[in-house]
């Protein structure tokens, strides 16, 4: 039964993209005539290789075209969603009329909307619901053999994480280790304090020759400065964290250099009164003044 649903879904459905294999992905687990399917989320998305939040995306355009229809008063093995696809039963309820007229079989059943038959579908896991989600999401206990599904959006859910599954995206990448346990979506934020150099960073460092130009030591220096200006600021995600912890670096002197540049803070005049410009000169009349070792 699960060929015919798809059958429909590539020849009559006007779903495209990943509304389309997420469509083809739940027809493939259609159960009978009534083309009532089950699937989770984190299933849809590895079978689709689409992300979570697409998969939700492609569901409720679906159930909006009315190719979808979500059956809230059931439920399905591991409690997984429980789908129906009413443009697909009707079409292969009608096919199946007109073969029986050309056949001259006369059907029993009356000629109406397709009406569900749960005692069919417990054979495939497929139950009523007993206890509701949450008290926000109250749903019926049982639907009547005679009655009619639900079409409807389906429901945002919030807080929930899917494992081994992109919450935002395939090409979503996710906070390092070191700075995950301050965040519980990849998007929270925390202080300059709070976020640590991850590997990348410190791998960045030293690709890009900070590491050999300031040294372990300069660059443990110049990441306590970076710490002491950016105590007082807004807490940003780690990504944001990262990005300044790099321009701070790429800007920092080596320390066998002279500091051409005011230190960044608040005051940005250099000590003793002199201006910026004043520091500049007096800094690189220093440097010529010293000995070059080539003197007679």
């Amino acid at each position: 039964m699960s060929s015919e649903a798809r059958e429909w879904v590539w020849e009559h459905s006007s779903s495209r993209g990943a509304a389309r294999l997420v469509l083809l992905s739940i027809a493939d687990r259609v159960t009978d005539d009534q083309c009532i399917s089950w699937a989770s989320l984190t299933s849809l998305a590895k079978r689709t290789r689409a992300s979570v939040s697409t998969v939700r995306e492609a569901i409720e355009r679906l159930l909006l075209t009315g190719e979808l229809e979500q059956l809230d008063d059931l439920v399905g093995p591991q409690r997984s969603t429980v789908y129906r696809l009413p443009l697909a039963s009707e079409a292969i309820a009608q096919a199946r009329r007109e073969q029986e007229e050309d056949n001259a079989v006369v059907s029993d059943e009356p000629v109406g909307p397709v009406r569900l038959r749960l005692s069919a579908l417990r054979r495939y896991g497929i139950r009523p619901r007993e206890v509701p989600e949450s008290p926000a999401r109250v749903r019926k206990t049982a639907v009547p053999e005679t009655g009619r599904s639900r079409r409807k959006p389906a429901q945002r859910r919030t807080g929930h994480r899917h494992s081994d599954v992109p919450a935002t995206g395939t090409q979503n990448r996710s906070e390092p280790d070191l700075n995950r346990r301050y965040s519980s979506g990849g998007a929270a934020v925390l202080s300059a304090a709070k976020w640590q150099v991850d590997p990348a960073t410190h791998a960045w460092a030293r690709q890009q020759g900070h590491l050999d130009r300031l040294g372990e030591q300069g660059l443990q220096t110049a990441d306590a400065k970076w710490r002491a200006h950016r105590a007082d600021h807004t807490p940003r995600t780690a990504n944001a964290w990262a990005a300044d912890w790099r321009s701070w670096i790429t800007r920092e002197h080596a320390p066998n250099r002279p500091n051409l540049y005011a230190v960044p803070g608040k005051n940005t005049a250099a000590p003793g009164g002199m201006t910026r410009t004043e520091a500049h000169t007096a800094a690189l009349l220093a440097a010529l003044d010293e000995p070059t070792g080539t003197e007679g």
